[in-house]
């Protein structure tokens, strides 16, 4: 019901700093309508905003489980503690293959999926 106004709301959003993007990619998550593939997607859609905003990117392999489910989960209502645990693990690193994929490991190992790693596909 909601989907359309809050998508408008991101798409007028700034996203020209850390702080900015890390505020669209809280709403981005929120409003995204599916239940699978959500916290995934998002994260691919970061990686791509950071590295064409401000030439840098998270290198997810440097953040727990754990706490990034929580500062998730409380993101809504409070952004400082995402916005702390992505600034720490942020790398100037953009173009290298092993941060991204490193990145689409560490993506589905939060959400619980941990049969395949990027390095078995080769």
């Amino acid at each position: 019901m909601y989907l359309k106004s809050a998508l408008k709301h991101i798409d007028s959003m700034t996203q020209s700093n850390f702080d900015e993007i890390i505020d669209k990619y809280v709403e981005m998550n929120i409003a995204h309508p599916f239940r699978e593939g959500n916290s995934r997607s998002t994260r691919i859609w970061l990686y791509l905003i950071l590295k064409s905003e401000i030439s840098k990117v998270v290198d997810w392999s440097k953040i727990d489980k754990k706490d990034y489910l929580l500062a998730m989960e409380r993101s809504p209502i409070k952004t400082v503690e995402i916005k702390e645990l992505l600034k720490n693990a942020l790398t100037s690193d953009i173009n290298k293959r092993e941060v991204y994929t490193k990145g689409i490991d560490a993506s589905y190992h939060y959400e619980g999926y941990n049969i395949f790693k990027s390095d078995d596909l080769k």
